[in-house]
């Protein structure tokens, strides 16, 4: 694996959004019930992650014709960032592609969300170590990425509480 050469500075620490792993999650109410306490601080903790994401270098590596890797997945388009090498590894290991040479960039997470998101054709977001078990999505939903380019969820959002204001 390589990095682009840009200058960029390898990330110094593992995210801690890796954190997540080891965090229990608490009993809750019966599948398809939904605690509000719960939802409020399940929505606290989605934030405080958004926030350290956007905070983080992540490695987003470059498929074989230069571009960034991205899936398309839905009819959305995700591009694959990783918070370590570790974890592009596996990522490349489970595809069978572990013998190829990986070029990849360090990119900020706000930077991926703020404007690599917007440029790409249609709704798009970033999947976090996709193919993991601490893997996790940042979806093109209004307080991720720029409004412009956010899907509406029809009538469940903050776009819809800003507009009643």
């Amino acid at each position: 694996m390589t990095e682009n050469g840009d200058g960029t500075a390898k990330p110094q620490r593992a995210s801690r959004l890796d954190e997540l792993s080891d965090t229990p999650v608490p009993a809750g109410p019966e599948r398809g019930q939904v605690d509000a306490s719960t939802s409020v601080a399940a929505r606290r903790e989605f934030a405080r992650l958004l926030g350290e994401f956007r905070r983080t270098a992540v490695l987003v590596p470059f498929d074989e014709h230069g571009s960034l890797w991205t899936a398309d997945f839905s009819g959305v388009r995700w591009i694959c960032a990783f918070s370590d090498e570790e974890a592009l590894a596996r990522f490349a290991v489970a595809r069978g592609e572990a013998e190829r040479e990986w070029t990849y960039r360090t990119i900020l997470g706000a930077r991926l969300l703020d404007v690599m998101v917007p440029m790409l054709p249609g709704p798009g977001g970033v999947a976090l170590d996709a193919g993991s078990a601490d893997g996790m999505v940042f979806p093109p939903v209004a307080g991720i990425v720029p409004d412009g380019v956010a899907v509406d969820l029809g009538g469940t959002g903050a776009q819809d509480e800003r507009e009643r204001a």
